[in-house]
């Protein structure tokens, strides 16, 4: 099983899109497909659910292309995981484990306990982390003159 990378491609967009704000240009879904190394429709879904939760808006006519709707040190990364994932980080069996056996029938409440002391404490790191921060992090790694795309 592959870890959902919805979250990750989601912070990566905004992070790209906060990146180009600074240097005053448009994202648009072709370049930020090549810094994320995928395919322009991937990015164009992300976008589309980033929308959704008013985190980015489309610039239509001349210098087309996507912007945030608001300074990227006022989007936390939980901002970008409610928008991205559903369901929370674990997801319970797909079919109901058996109920006549002692840990079948026990198992589900006792991991939805864990699960949920989990998703308070993630939410609670998700919160203090901005998208300012990534690119302050992800431009403290580079080299000058990388931003390339």
């Amino acid at each position: 099983m592959s870890a959902n990378s919805r979250m990750t491609i989601g912070a990566h967009v905004l992070t790209w899109m906060s990146l180009d704000r600074q240097n005053n240009e448009v994202a648009t879904s072709e370049r930020i497909a090549k810094s994320v190394n995928t395919n322009p429709v991937v990015i164009r879904r992300c976008l589309g659910d980033l929308r959704k939760a008013g985190l980015v808006q489309a610039k239509r006519g001349a210098g087309a292309g996507w912007t945030l709707t608001r300074e990227p040190e006022s989007i936390s990364l939980l901002e970008v995981y409610l928008a991205m994932e559903s369901g929370g980080p674990f997801g319970m069996h797909r079919t109901p484990p058996n109920a006549d056996c002692p840990v079948g029938f026990g198992i589900r409440p006792a991991l939805q306990q864990v699960y949920s002391g989990l998703e308070q404490q993630m939410q609670q790191y998700l919160t203090g982390t901005t998208i300012a921060d990534l690119l302050r992090d992800v431009l403290a790694q580079q080299q000058p003159n990388t931003h390339a795309f």
